[in-house]
């Protein structure tokens, strides 16, 4: 079993790399691969839902950064944990381009597999943070894994997050729920649950 993590901070060794490390030092003990993808600091392209990925089966923009995620969910991965710190409340806007174009030309590939997200931040905004990462799973069908609290970790200066020991349990938990999570998945019946054929409603109407 592997899960991928993305590290969304700007920072590829600062405290949300410390946390989602916490989250697969855990995984690791249990028997999982995992690998950590950052998307550092160049700019990163965002979605102009030119619809091509549903043709070609990758998004246009072929860069780097995409394609490292695309070949791993593509090689196959059996979970997902993104992680983020906290930018005016919300995850930072680079992570939120880079998954608006994996999560809508990756749909198929990511459904049914075990997501959870992870927030950094130094005082407020984490819940809020938290939800908007949540919404990328609820939307394809992906099964949230939880953990004793919500998946925060408070720090500011480099390394500070590792003073968090609340914050470092809670990752630890949530490491070992992916992989029990995981586990049941694959040992039970791999049927996945009957999809009615999607409607698409738009809320303007025209006679």
């Amino acid at each position: 079993m592997k899960v991928l993590f993305i590290n969304g901070s700007p920072r590829e060794n600062g405290n949300t790399f410390l946390a989602l490390s916490e989250v697969a030092k855990t995984l690791n003990a249990e028997g999982v691969e995992t690998e950590i993808v950052s998307i550092g600091k160049k700019a990163v392209q965002g979605c102009i839902a030119c619809g091509m990925c549903s043709r070609i089966g990758k998004c246009t923009f072929n860069d780097d950064l995409y394609y490292k995620i695309w070949r791993a969910v593509k090689d196959g991965i059996d979970g997902l944990i993104i992680g983020s710190p906290v930018y005016y409340g919300g995850p930072n806007g680079s992570l939120c381009a880079l998954l608006d174009r994996v999560f809508y030309s990756l749909g198929k590939e990511l459904q049914y597999k075990p997501g959870a997200s992870v927030v950094v931040c130094r005082r407020g905004g984490a819940s809020a943070a938290f939800d908007r990462l949540n919404k990328y799973f609820t939307i394809l069908n992906m099964p949230i894994v939880s953990s004793q609290y919500w998946n925060m970790v408070y720090g500011q200066t480099p390394g500070q997050a590792a003073l968090d020991e609340e914050g470092m349990q809670t990752m630890r938990t949530l490491g070992r729920n992916m992989a029990w999570m995981m586990r049941k998945l694959s040992e039970g019946n791999s049927t996945l649950p009957e999809q009615e054929q999607r409607v698409w409603m738009n809320f303007i109407r025209e006679n």
